[in-house]
């Protein structure tokens, strides 16, 4: 009667991996109960994720072929946009975010245009709302740009005004770090670098005060919701944000946070269960209003 933090359902986005072909669920060895999904099968386990009272879900695309542009990303009948039409035929009410970022789509893994070694991050606006334009023509309620270019979200707000799009809000993945936690998702995303590491777009785990200029950054740049990522080793950074802010804020508990305690359970070192709500708990109870994780829709099934 008493508590002070309650989860609920709405509180949560699931998200997806979208692969081509039909009929398809390949498992990810590294998050087991996660699988890479054809677009048929997505819009299966979207309508259970509505079902169990979860508002909004946020897609990733695994294309069909790879180059150095990323040039998949915005293919009109690509993947992630396929999944976009069938699911808004199919599962009414059910808010779609994407994720927009070229690190899944490129064949060198890195999150923007390559020049040399070295990704150049003016060049890569360009593609990023070409990106983003898509996937809105596509059906999307939303757009999360996740690649930590400077500058993208002004470039993909200002796009978005001009193509009559204005009312399409982003959710900027704005303290996102440069984080161990991500191991698994490079698997299930098949996103992984081919030559150095992100380090120099990503942020430095150690800088609290880097974090709350990047998202004042992007506020300014129209950001409506921001995000930390990863969650569990952050969670002051969400404290922090919320306070400081007072914006709507996303946590994303990642892939390598799920993956240690679903090990975990299965190996029967703890109640899993538990540990999950737990966890859950303690991100939203930091100040996230929204919190994207792989547990979204069993969680929301239990608290019905």
């Amino acid at each position: 009667m008493v508590r002070e933090t309650r989860l609920a359902p709405d509180d949560f986005i699931q998200p997806f991996f979208v692969c081509p072909g039909r009929d398809v669920r390949k498992p990810v060895a590294a998050m087991p109960g996660v699988a890479q999904l054809s677009v048929d099968q997505v819009v299966r386990e979207a309508r259970a994720t509505r079902d169990a009272g979860v508002p909004a879900i946020i897609l990733f695309g695994i294309p069909s072929h790879k180059d150095a542009l990323g040039s998949a990303a915005w293919d009109d009948n690509g993947e992630v946009q396929r999944a976009i039409r069938e699911i808004k035929e199919h599962v009414p009410g059910l808010v779609i975010i994407t994720d927009v970022c070229m690190c899944e789509y490129t064949d060198h893994g890195h999150c923007g245009l390559i020049k040399g070694r070295e990704v150049d991050n003016d060049a890569s606006l360009e593609l990023l709302v070409r990106e983003a334009l898509s996937h809105v023509r596509a059906g999307a309620d939303m757009v999360a740009p996740s690649d930590m270019m400077d500058g993208r979200v002004g470039a993909i707000r200002s796009a978005l005004d001009r193509e009559g799009a204005s009312h399409i809000p982003i959710m900027a993945y704005s303290a996102k770090f440069a984080s161990a936690f991500y191991g698994p998702f490079r698997e299930a995303a098949e996103s992984a670098p081919q030559f150095g590491d992100r380090r120099s777009y990503q942020m430095d785990p150690p800088n609290g005060d880097e974090a709350m200029r990047e998202i004042a950054l992007d506020l300014d740049e129209g950001a409506d919701i921001v995000m930390v990522k990863p969650a569990l080793a952050y969670l002051d950074l969400i404290y922090r944000a919320k306070t400081e802010f007072n914006v709507p804020i996303a946590a994303y508990n990642v892939s390598g946070e799920y993956a240690m305690i679903r090990a975990a359970g299965i190996n029967g070192w703890m109640d899993e269960e538990r540990a999950t709500l737990e966890v859950l708990t303690a991100i939203k109870r930091a100040g996230a209003d929204l919190i994207l994780t792989y547990f979204a829709t069993r969680v929301a099934q239990s608290l019905r």
